[in-house]
């Protein structure tokens, strides 16, 4: 049962239905009034208490008695209006306010994904499949050829027609534009990479670690621009242990799948609907 539970905990549907309820609580503690027909607007004591605070944060100091009074009609003038434009369904078929409960929604969706909490052994798994990435000792040896600057579809461009040119036999030293700093380095630490081509190209670097060696991979972009990169060899002295590197294997861990969670977490929902179109 434990077991059973624990697994439950992990899924990102339980996480987006409890922040649904905690939204929904969240609403109801402020004691907002849901049904727009109804002619009572009570300003309770804690709504007073809230928008004196947001008064007192946006001008660094509490509000005296008429600025209250103010904020409270406001306030009033506020649900009037709102509860008036949803008796009249003007709240229905707006597209903005549409987009907007759309993107409240994903808001709810992203975070509820966010806190979710990998598990040990997909940690493990990342780890263990790119340790040069995690180890501070790891050196590389590795060529460039700089593509220059432009913007994504000239750099695609750029890359895909240096990528057939080296396929085709080209020496790559006559392949790309000239730039001043090294063609090749060896056995070169993340900092000596750093000084020459910035650290976006060490973190791009470093994610070719994972792949297939000694093929030229890219636009890798530095400071410079774009540049295609061969790995030829990547040596880490010591695999670091999960519990020392933990945060930055957790961090890569949320970037890399937080697309593929997020669309879990509709699928799960979309899921509980019947879907017809009638196409004309």
């Amino acid at each position: 049962m434990k077991e059973r539970l624990r697994g439950l905990g992990r899924e990102p549907l339980v996480h987006f239905l409890l922040g649904g309820l905690a939204i929904f609580l969240f609403f109801a503690w402020r004691g907002t009034e849901a049904d727009p027909a109804s002619r009572t607007i009570v300003i309770e004591k804690g709504q007073v208490e809230r928008l004196a605070e947001q008064f007192a944060q946006t001008y660094r100091r509490p509000p005296d008695p008429d600025e209250i009074d103010g904020l409270i009609r406001d306030y009033v003038k506020e649900e009037v209006y709102n509860r008036e434009a949803r008796r009249l369904g003007l709240d229905q078929d707006d597209s903005v306010i549409r987009q907007r409960l759309r993107q409240k929604m994903e808001y709810l969706a992203r975070s509820s994904v966010e806190s979710e909490q990998p598990g040990e052994a997909q940690l493990q798994k990342l780890l263990d499949a790119n340790p040069a990435r995690y180890s501070d000792g790891a050196v590389y040896s590795f060529d460039q050829v700089y593509l220059g600057q432009g913007d994504p579809e000239q750099v695609e461009a750029g890359a895909r027609a240096a990528r057939v040119r080296l396929a085709g036999g080209a020496d790559w030293h006559d392949v790309g534009e000239p730039l001043s700093v090294p063609g090749s380095m060896e056995q070169a630490t993340r900092s000596d990479i750093e000084r020459q081509f910035g650290d976006r190209f060490v973190d791009g670097l470093v994610a070719l670690a994972a792949g297939s060696p000694d093929q030229w991979h890219g636009p890798v972009v530095s400071g410079y621009g774009a540049h295609l990169v061969r790995l030829r060899k990547v040596v880490t002295p010591q695999a670091p242990k999960l519990a020392d590197v933990r945060q930055r294997v957790e961090n890569d861990w949320r970037a890399e799948t937080i697309d593929v969670r997020e669309k879990a977490a509709y699928q799960a929902l979309l899921d509980g609907y019947t879907v017809r179109i009638e196409k004309p």
